[in-house]
């Protein structure tokens, strides 16, 4: 990964010298030392922000964020540089170098990580963990950690806090139990574990933790304490030491002010590149939908978007124009998560309407929606009404962002999902969204359209 992004680094910076000195006649000597000094601030940048650290290598959004917070300071500093000293040169690097090496980048660290994921998938590279704590715990944490490893960590074995040994399962995994938690550093060793993960600490024993990290020095173990906290608040936690006593700050959720406007900037202006290519292959659609079927090509329906308002979101028909009153027929045949209808050999689903859905293709008019501002391009769920009257309790939270025409519903299996993974997904989303991870979801959206998975 070093390499590569040395690579691209140098290959950016001295290809727009290369091609600034053809076109522009500027002394290529000087380019060159231009590009080479924005080279070394370049890769100095990268290494300073820890880009490359393992902690954030392999998943999550911390990763893309670094790389692109070290390319802007690298760049900032140079350009302050230049302009302080009255130094020429640094424009062209500004202008091309910049936006083409950190795409690069982004595509090679992106490029890297499948490759690590794929390995993982055949266990290298991967941790082998022990998962300490009550076994209520235990079982959220295994729960949460992907079963081939992808996540990072293979979890072997578990200690748990009472005097229960019959092994952990969760959904169809089984997991041993090893022992009590009082001798997790013993058994770790035993089963030489790279990593200890706590996911509590025994009521009786406050001192647990400092005591584990003590009996784990001198040993390759890594110790990573877990909380279902993360689960809602993410990227809002930071830790606030004071004298000593470690204290955990969570930001409260934000829904209006500038984050959220620099979202509609982005979703108005992702929305009208869309919708260039929906314009081309919006009329072969429409073609294809009235040659298969009577009615119209497009088809309206009421959804609750934001703080639960209605509007109408359109998307291409994908099914017999008498769908709606044939769904009561259908009900006891519900295959959906509860509060959503599905079939996956839905009788009222058009020929043509299988291909479009299977591919996402009937939602490419949602664009529309996002630019009149009732849906975003990344969101939750946009819910019928009659699931919006079925909402109790947390789930009322879906509803303060706007709905997206994709999101982590879509990119984590759609109509595969149990209701309780639905809701949890769209409650994640709404408490920890940010430009970075919506440009992630874009990007996974992308790969699920040529490899659908849960559409139907």
């Amino acid at each position: 990964m070093h390499a590569t992004d040395t690579l691209i680094v140098l290959a950016a910076t001295a290809t727009t010298a290369g091609v600034d000195s053809v076109l522009a006649g500027h002394d290529v000597w000087a380019l060159a030392r231009v590009a080479a000094a924005t080279a070394f601030a370049w890769l100095v940048m990268l290494r300073l922000n820890h880009s490359r650290a393992t902690e954030v290598f392999g998943s999550g959004a911390t990763e893309y964020k670094r790389v692109a917070h070290a390319t802007g300071f690298a760049f900032g500093l140079l350009a302050m540089l230049f302009v302080a000293f009255q130094w020429q040169g640094i424009q062209p690097q500004l202008l091309f170098a910049l936006p083409i090496g950190l795409f690069a980048m982004l595509v090679g660290r992106w490029s890297w990580r499948r490759w690590l994921t794929g390995q993982r998938a055949y266990g290298h590279y991967a941790s082998r963990a022990i998962v300490a704590g009550s076994r209520d715990d235990v079982e959220y944490v295994i729960r949460n950690l992907d079963q081939n490893g992808k996540s990072g960590y293979i979890v072997i074995g578990t200690t748990v806090s009472d005097d229960d040994i019959s092994p952990v399962r969760v959904d169809g995994r089984t997991v041993p139990v090893v022992g009590a938690m009082s001798r997790t550093a013993m058994h770790a060793q035993e089963l030489h574990a790279d990593t200890i993960i706590v996911a509590s600490r025994p009521d009786s024993d406050p001192d647990f933790i400092k005591r584990l990290s003590w009996e784990l020095e001198g040993t390759a173990a890594e110790l990573i304490l877990s909380s279902r906290l993360t689960d809602v608040a993410g990227p809002r936690i930071s830790l606030r030491p004071i004298d000593g006593l470690p204290l955990i700050h969570v930001a409260i959720p934000d829904f209006e002010g500038g984050k959220h406007s620099l979202k509609r900037a982005v979703d108005i202006l992702f929305a009208t590149m869309a919708l260039i290519p929906v314009a081309i292959v919006a009329p072969f659609i429409a073609l294809a939908i009235k040659l298969d079927s009577r009615g119209p090509v497009f088809f309206h329906q009421t959804r609750i978007g934001r703080d639960g308002r209605e509007f109408q979101m359109i998307k291409f028909r994908t099914m017999k124009v008498n769908a709606e009153a044939e769904l009561a027929k259908l009900q006891a045949l519900n295959e959906g998560n509860g509060l959503l209808f599905k079939m996956k050999d839905d009788p009222r689903v058009t020929r043509v309407g299988k291909v479009l859905r299977k591919f996402s293709l009937d939602e490419l008019p949602q664009f529309f929606n996002v630019l009149t501002g009732d849906m975003s391009v990344v969101g939750p769920r946009p819910p019928l009404p009659r699931e919006v009257s079925d909402y109790q309790g947390k789930i009322f939270r879906r509803l303060y962002i706007k709905p997206g025409i994709t999101g982590l519903w879509q990119v984590s299996g759609r109509s595969d999902l149990s209701l309780e993974e639905s809701i949890r997904l769209d409650l994640r989303y709404v408490e920890n969204w940010s430009i970075t991870n919506d440009l992630m979801i874009m990007w996974r959206t992308a790969q699920v359209m040529v490899a659908p998975k849960g559409a139907y």
